[in-house]
């Protein structure tokens, strides 16, 4: 199984279909959303191109490809208008001999651990800010956002197949500073 894993969409429909496109020439089975996909939050401002209506309509035709978790700006509003469920706060993944623990990282965070068996991979976004960092017994993975990179990030995503994670900007080219 082939994942693209993103984050913080925050609403905006260029960035959306920037990402579907990412999504489209990888050519893979699925993809994860890490939260904030509609609303763009009171510390951020208007993002480019901001418009949920039209990202509702480009995420809901794929919704049988997509798995989410909740991010901070995500309500139950929105679970009402996607197709896909996005009000878990987490969600496991294996992959290759990696277990994945997938969240936005509001609740959950490197600063404040779920219980997690060693090796886990702690996967979550809302920092803005791609991170791969190994830390005691545990790796913890951002892929950053797709609207609103922060701290010299990209706009980008992550590929992860056969327990490999690879880093990507959203025209593919790959992030050398971060392999797991």
């Amino acid at each position: 199984m082939k994942w693209f894993i993103a984050s913080d969409l925050h609403g905006s429909y260029l960035y959306c279909e920037k990402m579907l496109e990412a999504f489209r020439r990888e050519g893979a089975d699925r993809i994860l959303l890490l939260g904030d996909i509609l609303y763009h939050g009171p510390r951020n401002g208007l993002p480019e191109a901001y418009d949920p209506k039209k990202v509702i309509d480009m995420l809901n035709p794929l919704a049988d490809r997509i798995v989410s978790v909740r991010g901070n700006c995500d309500a139950e509003v929105d679970q009402v208008v996607l197709k896909f469920p996005i009000m878990a706060d987490y969600m496991m993944l294996e992959s290759g001999e990696r277990s994945v623990f997938a969240t936005h990282g509001h609740i959950y965070n490197k600063d404040r651990l779920p219980p997690l068996p060693k090796g886990t991979v702690l996967l979550h976004g809302h920092t803005h800010v791609q991170v791969c960092q190994p830390f005691g017994d545990y790796v913890y993975a951002n892929p950053g956002s797709v609207t609103f990179p922060k701290q010299d990030s990209v706009r980008g995503y992550i590929i992860l197949e056969d327990g490999r994670f690879t880093w990507k900007d959203l025209d593919g080219n790959v992030l050398p500073a971060y392999a797991l």
